[in-house]
């Protein structure tokens, strides 16, 4: 058991599974609420990369002894932006996008710790097999897509729809873990007891 709090600044479910998985369960978590909107000309890697740093920053400011955990995901194909759909007619949009093609899902991982602070944009190229539109209806009706970048959570039935994934799988869920223990290890925190 670690004396230094964990903070995972995120409402993910998924995060603080994955956290737990790797025995670093946060101690709280504080979602931070940050504009999310997309810069002109922002790529989506950089897109992560500040909603990250912001929302560790922006709990950092009330727990300044705490090691604070933030991470933004995405999903793009080439420089656009799938996000997630505000409703499954753009859940619809998004899968039918991605049917039969590669795409990449960024996320940017940031750790703050006193004045110690790591971040890292990990990226994870994704092929989706050619969706049939029974598929993509079958898929929706699930609701699986509710509240996930680019409408479809890999760890659930969209898993079927995978034909390839080259680099972090737990990238696509949300928290690369590979990188994320070994941040967490360079701010000092205890990654194995």
């Amino acid at each position: 058991m670690s004396s230094k709090e964990l903070i995972l600044a995120s409402a993910s479910d998924r995060r603080y599974q994955l956290l737990n998985q790797i025995g670093c369960a946060p101690d709280l978590v504080i979602p931070a609420d940050v504009n999310e909107a997309r810069l002109i000309g922002e790529s989506p890697r950089e897109l992560v990369t500040r909603l990250a740093f912001l929302k560790g920053e922006k709990i950092f400011r009330d727990h300044k002894e705490a090691v604070i955990v933030a991470a933004d995901t995405t999903v793009a194909l080439g420089r656009r932006v799938v996000g997630k759909p505000k409703d499954a007619a753009e859940a619809e949009a998004f899968l039918t996008m991605l049917s039969g093609r590669n795409h990449r899902v960024y996320t940017s991982i940031y750790i703050r710790y006193g004045r110690s602070n790591r971040q890292r944009c990990i990226q994870t190229r994704v092929k989706f097999k050619k969706l049939t539109t029974l598929e993509i209806s079958n898929y929706l009706d699930s609701g699986e897509w509710e509240g996930k970048a680019g409408g479809y959570a890999i760890q659930g039935k969209a898993s079927a729809f995978i034909i390839s994934i080259v680099g972090s799988y737990t990238n696509v869920v949300g928290l690369p873990l590979y990188e994320t223990y070994t941040m967490l290890s360079g701010v000092g925190y205890p990654t194995s007891d």
